[in-house]
């Protein structure tokens, strides 16, 4: 019997091919920060670095044979499960320091501010779109495409663009290429953050703080037999690997977030209507805050089980479940960045409405988180603002990235904050995002 598989078929390899192309972006990234001392001394990250790479290289490729180096539907298939996979593997993190006095205000207060830099981007992309409408005759609400794409990424900003660009208004019409002004927007968050990101880094720098606090990851580095394994763990070899072990019940945890919004996506769609077509949007642009409940869940069941002595040994491993996520992260920042096409920009009038929202939304966030982190976070302000700059204008995970460059680590609590306060964001934020999907019918 024959299966008609051809090892050398392309289907076999594009996987590879598509990893293959994100990995060398990523080294070469990496081995030009270590060559070329002004690119280190830019504090370019080198996944951020390594994703524009591979976003020229696929231009450069694209004009030369006519078609794209890489699948863009894999890349944002990376890009989406990335983030959910490793706020799956942080979560699953063995952390003492929630626990600490102040912690849980801290995290509060990155929820607090996470919905208010929602406000604040919703609110200024609202007031330029009404004033260039009266000037220039645009769609009056896009602006509040600005904290979809800034505040929630590319998979949200699509669900709300086309919303937008099918909704029906009285007298205006549906917006017009909505899906592609919106994951125009979505990616030039990216920028915004890297940019932004560099920018604060150079001004640590110039005040002394990145060689104060980082000095040389190689010496600040602990690897000692107690980091990289604790008393009452599994072997580090036995009949399964311990690393595959981790590996395992980061995707088992991920998988039960997934059967969770399925059964909750069935509900829905009996519903109908509304609930159909705007709340189960939500729920699966939101798979990184089902994964990380759903991690929290199987910590909490761990531990009884542990406590009752069924289970006699620890099964996770903090040294690799961060390996794991800075993987996820690493990959899913290179992935969002190569993927990012201005496709909006080809239309004439939205050149000078995507300019100024995206530019003034993006000079306000780095202003608001900077003015915030000074007076909520005074033990770790910087290593706050680029967590929070980064999530409120890339994502979570370009949030991480920036915040692992002072603070490799992760010896404050700026990176676990971003994984719990998504909890709170999401209960104060939720009905602002609702209301979202009706503004182009209030119209």
């Amino acid at each position: 019997m024959t299966t008609g598989l051809n090892f050398w078929d392309h289907g076999v390899w594009a996987l590879m091919i598509d990893l293959t192309i994100l990995l060398v972006g990523m080294l070469t990234a990496n081995m030009l920060r270590r060559l070329i001392r002004p690119l280190r001394q830019s504090l370019i990250p080198s996944a951020v670095l390594g994703g524009f790479l591979v976003l020229f290289g696929n231009m450069i490729y694209r004009e030369i044979t006519g078609s794209p180096m890489f699948t863009k539907v894999t890349m944002e298939t990376l890009t989406y499960h990335g983030r959910g996979l490793g706020f799956v593997a942080v979560t699953l993190r063995q952390s003492e320091r929630v626990k600490k006095p102040g912690a849980s205000t801290d995290i509060f207060n990155f929820g607090v501010t996470t919905v208010s830099s929602y406000l604040l981007q919703g609110l200024l992309g609202l007031a330029i779109t009404l004033g260039l409408f009266y000037a220039l005759g645009n769609w009056p609400v896009s602006g509040l495409l600005l904290p979809m794409g800034y505040g929630q990424g590319p998979g949200q900003e699509y669900n709300r663009g086309h919303i937008y660009e099918t909704a029906t208004s009285n007298g205006l019409g549906p917006f017009r290429y909505g899906t592609s002004f919106g994951l125009t927007v979505a990616a030039m968050g990216f920028i915004a953050a890297s940019v932004g990101g560099v920018i604060y880094l150079h001004r640590m720098k110039r005040r002394g703080y990145i060689n104060a606090r980082v000095a040389n990851a190689d010496e600040i580095e602990d690897l000692s037999a107690e980091v990289i394994t604790q008393k009452g763990e599994i072997p580090l070899t036995e009949s399964l690997d311990k690393l595959t072990v981790q590996i395992g019940l980061v995707v088992f945890t991920y998988m039960a977030a997934y059967a969770l919004m399925y059964l909750i996506s069935l509900g829905l769609d009996s519903l109908g209507g509304f609930f159909a077509n705007t709340i189960k949007p939500l729920i699966w642009g939101f798979n990184f805050l089902v994964g990380t409940v759903m991690a929290i869940l199987f910590k909490l069941i761990l531990r009884k089980l542990t406590g009752k002595g069924i289970i006699r040994r620890q099964y996770l491993n903090n040294f690799m479940l961060s390996r794991i996520g800075g993987v996820m992260f690493d990959i899913m920042v290179v992935a969002s960045i190569a993927a990012i096409e201005l496709s909006a920009f080809a239309h004439r009038e939205f050149i000078i409405p995507l300019a100024v929202i995206c530019v003034l939304g993006g000079v306000a966030t780095y202003w608001q988180i900077d003015f915030v982190c000074k007076r909520l976070f005074p033990g770790y302000r910087h290593e706050a603002f680029l967590a929070l700059y980064g999530m409120l204008t890339g994502t979570a995970s370009t949030g991480v990235i920036l915040a692992r460059e002072i603070d490799p680590l992760f010896n404050t609590p700026a990176a676990s904050n971003l994984v719990y306060q998504q909890l709170w964001a999401i209960l104060f934020g939720f009905p602002m995002l609702l209301l979202l999907g009706f503004a182009p019918k209030s119209l």
